[in-house]
């Protein structure tokens, strides 16, 4: 505007005057004063439209490491999920435990434009291999898990739309989370879908709303492929409630003379609160046929129209002196038809990890986990114990930081052992292979770097 009124300033001199500037064409200096105002007019508006930013970032995760047996051989089958209820969804402590490499990146596209309303577009990839080689294309499990646009601070929204967001396409639920000390998420909503977030009802009640659809198999043995939708709405009441609720149909899923479910029904209510250092969780999740699944919410397609899930979680993280951390988890579960008439399954794991803090890149972590198991799928039954105990001398760029630092880099000893009759046993149901669960008392090996940013 500055230029603008410089140029008119100019105009009016030339056109107002006589002497030296009496024999100027004033009507092609018009004509071109008119050509500066519009080029003006132009440059303007590309300013404005530059004003608009766009930037790009980059996140990852990532683990990776050896780890072998007491005759160090490869630990193949180990993790947080090798117990025979770990087929069930119930994870042990994983620290010690990881034998494989896994590597997540995540690419994300910003555009602020000048009335502050902005869009992102992410993309996600994924690997995980077990061999210890540095060629695997043959094993690799390479995968895109996320890919989606996201639009927000729209000028048209207001009320209680006012700060809410749009997306559609392929992604994990961004409410998700998780007890990192078990790997597990405490519930897992992804898929392909489309949803609406940060919706104000209230001052004090937001909510999210969306609709995911999830694959699982076929129909006996034809191509088509099972459709399950979900519809979700997670609330939040205040800065500590949350309550989770799903309703999901397959209809596909029907088929004469089967007990397979196309429907169900999912609910998580959960406490959070954070202190000065550190934070805790706790909730409770129910479910029923389709939704008896607690953690994949209608990712699993094998279960009975009667199927039903309660399971119960808490975990948290805080400092109990100068050098010492501790983070304590628990999780437990009960469910019974699940499969097919008269099964019931019920385990429990607890796990508590301490870090003490030796000096500013060195610390000592110590992790121990117990799980108790009580399995009857109608045609073998079995209970027992699992004991996990693992040393951790640990690396870092500043122990102080806390338990969630990356990166760190870890030597690793571990410990395991179960009850004789857990040995063998398996859950012989579609998607989940054979346990081969034989001799416990086993020593464990490794070093492994972990990262996230």
């Amino acid at each position: 505007m500055k230029k603008t009124a410089l140029y008119l300033s100019l105009s009016a001199v030339l056109l107002g005057s006589s002497g030296a500037y009496a024999d100027v064409d004033v009507k092609a200096l018009e004509r071109r004063i008119t050509e500066l105002e519009k080029k003006l007019q132009t440059s303007e508006e590309e300013d404005k439209q530059a004003s608009a930013s766009s930037y790009f970032e980059f996140h990852a995760y990532a683990r990776a490491g050896i780890l072998a047996d007491q005759d160090f051989n490869g630990a193949v089958g180990t993790g947080p999920y090798m117990t025979p209820a770990g087929q069930l969804g119930a994870p042990v402590g994983r620290l010690g435990l990881e034998d494989d490499n896994y590597l997540e990146i995540k690419l994300e596209r910003w555009a602020v434009a000048e009335d502050g309303s902005w869009s992102r577009f992410k993309v996600m990839i994924a690997d995980s291999v077990e061999s210890n080689n540095d060629w695997t294309a043959d094993d690799s499990k390479l995968n895109v898990r996320e890919v989606y646009a996201e639009l927000g601070n729209l000028s048209s929204f207001s009320g209680m739309f006012d700060q809410s967001s749009l997306w559609a396409g392929k992604r994990f639920d961004r409410n998700n989370y998780d007890i990192h000390f078990f790997d597990s998420d405490v519930i897992f909503l992804a898929g392909a879908g489309a949803g609406i977030n940060n919706v104000q009802i209230s001052k004090d009640w937001k909510t999210n709303v969306s609709v995911y659809g999830r694959d699982f198999g076929t129909v006996d043995d034809s191509t088509m492929d099972i459709e399950n939708y979900i519809v979700n709405v997670n609330n939040y009441f205040g800065p500590h409630w949350q309550l989770m609720l799903s309703a999901m149909k397959a209809n596909d899923h029907k088929q004469e003379g089967a007990n397979l479910a196309d429907a169900g029904s999912h609910v998580m209510l959960a406490y959070h609160t954070d202190f000065e250092e550190g934070f805790a969780k706790v909730g409770v999740i129910a479910g029923q046929g389709l939704g008896a699944e607690a953690k994949l919410i209608g990712a699993r397609g094998n279960l009975t129209e009667d199927a039903k899930t309660v399971r119960l979680f808490t975990y948290g993280v805080t400092r109990i002196s100068d050098s010492w951390r501790i983070a304590p988890a628990i999780m437990a579960e009960t469910s019974q038809d699940r499969f097919q008439a008269g099964d019931e399954y019920q385990w429990a794991t607890f796990n508590l990890r301490l870090a003490n803090e030796l000096t500013k890149n060195f610390e000592m972590v110590y992790e121990a986990s117990y799980q108790y198991m009580d399995l009857d799928d109608t045609i073998e039954a079995a209970s027992g114990d699992f004991y996990k105990f693992t040393l951790a001398p640990t690396f870092k760029m500043n122990t102080k930081a806390g338990f969630f630092d990356r990166p760190e880099i870890r030597l690793l000893a571990s410990y395991i052992d179960w009850s004789d009759e857990l040995n063998g046993f398996g859950v012989d149901s579609d998607n989940f292979a054979l346990t081969n669960f034989d001799d416990g008392g086993q020593f464990l090996f490794g070093a492994q770097m972990e990262i996230w940013f």
